[in-house]
């Protein structure tokens, strides 16, 4: 679930992330709706290589707090990562839990800072880290917790001059059509559009996410990409008419996660 600013998955060209939002119109077969706030909070970690054993053991010591906390409703969701694309700069491995409110991200955040947990030695071994705050409006997932998933995100950048409801126009007429019909066929687990809730960079990014259980899912997203920029070939024009293309970045991470 991490995701770094300015920093997102690898695998598909410019050309086809762009199809990503050419939905056809007959595939709109509801109104989209913005849903009540769903905040994450994500924790991402550099951790060097010989302490990444560690890291997993120290993912397992903290699963107790995080299952309390969504059996009690604080929280909805949680989960690790680890990073498949390395750069010089970015996280090794990430870990965040999601709620529907600022005050449930913070009580579990503050558990973990009385937990012991937070001294181990994989933690403590990090040579860098930096957490992030999402808020989404625009989310769904199936219930349940998977053992291996594998997250693409997607991080853009508005133009000065975009729309002030870009975010809401480029989620509700074209990127939630195509995840929601992904959802129902078992393709992807879980989808998300996130901005920033705690502005620790610049306003006017923001980032698209899914969790598809097998590599093959991404297979089947690319095909659905490939089906809607021929249905709707204006839709990717539009969608970079508001998007900075040097403000894009891709990540491709797998991991554990659980969703109420």
């Amino acid at each position: 679930m991490s995701r770094t600013p300015g920093v997102v998955l690898t695998g598909l060209c410019g050309l086809a992330m762009l199809a990503l939002f050419a939905v056809p119109a007959g595939a709109q077969t509801s109104e989209v709706k913005e849903k009540p706030p769903l905040y994450s909070y994500i924790a991402d970690w550099q951790i060097p290589r010989a302490h990444w054993a560690e890291m997993a053991k120290a993912n397992a010591a903290n699963k107790a707090i995080l299952e309390k906390a969504l059996a009690d409703g604080t929280i909805v969701g949680y989960g690790n990562d680890e990073n498949l694309i390395h750069t010089a700069d970015g996280e090794t491995h990430d870990n965040w839990w999601s709620s529907k409110s600022m005050a449930g991200l913070v009580k579990v955040l503050d558990l973990f800072y009385a937990s012991p947990n937070m001294a181990s030695p994989a933690l403590e071994s990090a040579t860098k880290h930096w957490d992030i705050i999402f808020v989404s409006r625009y989310y769904n997932w199936h219930p349940g917790s998977f053992k291996v998933g594998y997250t693409q995100v997607s991080a853009y950048k508005l133009k000065a001059d975009a729309p002030e409801d870009a975010v809401d126009m480029i989620s509700k007429n074209l990127v939630v059509p195509l995840m929601e019909k992904m959802l129902a066929d078992g393709t992807i687990i879980e989808y998300e559009i996130d901005t920033l809730a705690v502005h620790t960079e610049a306003p006017g990014n923001f980032w698209i996410s899914y969790v598809t259980p097998s590599p093959e899912g991404f297979d089947k997203v690319n095909a659905g990409i490939r089906e809607s920029l021929k249905a709707s070939p204006l839709a990717g024009p539009a969608f970079g008419s508001m998007t900075e293309s040097k403000g894009h970045r891709d990540e491709l991470i797998r991991g554990e996660g659980t969703f109420k």
